[in-house]
């Protein structure tokens, strides 16, 4: 009489979340962003092992998306650097 309570979900594919910044932009692997937490400066998204990350480009440090998702916005704790 177990009713699956402890079943793994089998479609564990790359997060459905939009990866989006404080401003409403879009953003995607590649792009270099501000990271307003941990101290990381500008970063670079990559993608490793279907998640996403941000590597600090000083110091090559790397913090999971998910730990930069600002609780009241449910945005990316990031400003997206504009080339222009």
């Amino acid at each position: 009489m177990f009713f699956n309570i402890f079943k793994r979900r089998k479609d564990r594919s790359i997060q459905k979340a939009q990866l989006i910044d404080l401003e409403g932009n879009e953003i995607k692997e590649g792009d270099i962003v501000e990271s307003l937490r941990y101290d990381l400066g500008a970063c670079k998204i990559i993608l490793e092992n279907e998640t996403y990350y941000y590597q600090s480009l000083e110091s090559g440090e790397r913090v999971s998306w998910t730990r930069m998702i600002d609780a009241a916005t449910e945005k990316q704790k990031v400003k997206l650097q504009k080339n222009d």
